[in-house]
C-alpha cells in the first residue's frame, strides 16, 4: 500500500494487492490526459546519434513561444519532477514554505521552513491533489511579497495548460526572483516521454544546464516536445475536450452521492469518510485511484479514456454505493 500512497501510476502495486492482469485494468490514479497528443505515432525520433544540441534549442524556443517567455530562460529537464528536484539541488539549504495538502516531492526535494522567514515559498497553481486554481493577479501580488523579503517564489504550473490566463510564466524575467516550472506529460498525454521545463532567471538555469550535462532529454522529448507545442490546434481543442469530460465525471460522481473538486479537468478530489472503502472497492474493480498518506478521507479520480471505461467505473459506484453490497 505504500507505493499507492507515494505516486499515482503505480500499477504493479495494485495489481500485488487485488490481482489481475494489466490489460484488466483502468488507470485513474495520475491526472494525466487519457488522450495522448496523436502526433507521436507519426514521429520517428533519430536514435543512433546522441541528442542533437541545436535540436534541444529548437525545442526550448517551441516552449518558450507556448508558456510566452524568453527562451533564454527556458530549459528542458527529464520531466518536471525531475526540474523541482534538480532545484532543491541549486537552491541549496533555502528554507521552502510548502502547503499542507499538496504535490509529495516539495518536501522530499527542499528543505521544510524552520526558524526565520523562508526563502523560497512553493505555489502549485492549479494545486495537486485539490485542484485550487489561483488568478495570475494573486500569484503575482505573492511574487512581490516574496522579493519584498528577499525571498523566491516558485510556481509549479505541471496542470495548468487549460487555464493559460492563469500562468506566470511570462513574468519570469532577469532581476525577478521567480521560477516557474511546467509539465509536458500530462496535458500532452504522454508521460513517459520525461519532459518538463523549468523557467528562470539564467544564473539558475546555468547551474541547472551544468548539473544535468550535455543531454538533458532523449531523442524522442525533442521530437515529440517540439512538434507538440508547435501544434496550436490540438491544444486549442483539446482544452475544451478536456472541460467537457471533467463536467461529465462530475456527474457521474454526483449521482452515487460525490462531489468532484477542482478546476483542472485532468482530475477530480472527492472528500469522504468513506474514501479508503471507495479505494478498495474501485481496487477490487480493478480501477485505480489516488489515496493520500495522512489524509484517509482524500480520493483523487483522473479521467475515464472512453465511454466504456466509464461505464465501468459506474458499476463499480453503484456497487459501492448499494446498501448490503
Amino acid at each position: 500500500m505504500n507505493g499507492l500512497l507515494h505516486h499515482g501510476g503505480r500499477l504493479s502495486d495494485a495489481i500485488a494487492r487485488f490481482g489481475g492482469a494489466p490489460a484488466d485494468w483502468i488507470d485513474l490514479s495520475t491526472g494525466i490526459n487519457p488522450h495522448p497528443w496523436p502526433g507521436a505515432s507519426r514521429l520517428a525520433p533519430e536514435w543512433r546519434g546522441l541528442p542533437d544540441p541545436a535540436a534541444l534549442a529548437r525545442l526550448e524556443q517551441a516552449a518558450a513561444a507556448h508558456f510566452g517567455v524568453d527562451p533564454a530562460l527556458c530549459c528542458a529537464v527529464a520531466g518536471s519532477e525531475m526540474g523541482l528536484r534538480l532545484l532543491g539541488c541549486v537552491m541549496g539549504e533555502m528554507k521552502a514554505e510548502i502547503a499542507p495538502l499538496t504535490y509529495g516531492t516539495y518536501a522530499r526535494a527542499f528543505a521544510r521552513t524552520g526558524p526565520g522567514a523562508p526563502g523560497l515559498r512553493i505555489v502549485t497553481n492549479p494545486n495537486n491533489p485539490d485542484g485550487v486554481l489561483r488568478d495570475r493577479a494573486g500569484v503575482l501580488a505573492e511574487l512581490d511579497a516574496q522579493e519584498r523579503s528577499g525571498g523566491w517564489l516558485l510556481v509549479d504550473e505541471a496542470f495548468v495548460e487549460c487555464h493559460p490566463d492563469a500562468s506566470v510564466a511570462s513574468a519570469v524575467a532577469e532581476g525577478r526572483r521567480l521560477i516557474v516550472t511546467r509539465s509536458f506529460g500530462k496535458f500532452f498525454g504522454l508521460a513517459g516521454v520525461r519532459l518538463g521545463f523549468v523557467l528562470a532567471p539564467s544564473d539558475i538555469l546555468a547551474e541547472l544546464r551544468r548539473v544535468q550535462g550535455d543531454w538533458p532529454v532523449c531523442a524522442a522529448a525533442i521530437a515529440f516536445g517540439t512538434e507538440a507545442y508547435r501544434d496550436v490546434k490540438w491544444i486549442s481543442a483539446t482544452r475544451g475536450d478536456l472541460r467537457a469530460e471533467a463536467e461529465a465525471l462530475d456527474r457521474l460522481l454526483a449521482h452515487y452521492g460525490l462531489r468532484g473538486e477542482g478546476a483542472s479537468p485532468l482530475f477530480r478530489l472527492v472528500r469522504d469518510p468513506r474514501a479508503g472503502d471507495l479505494f478498495r472497492r474501485l481496487g477490487e474493480a480493478h480501477i485505480l485511484s489516488r489515496p493520500f498518506a495522512g489524509h484517509d478521507d482524500l480520493l483523487r479520480l483522473g479521467l475515464p479514456a472512453s465511454a466504456a471505461q466509464a461505464s465501468r467505473l459506474a458499476d463499480a459506484l453503484a456497487r459501492w454505493s448499494a446498501p448490503g453490497v
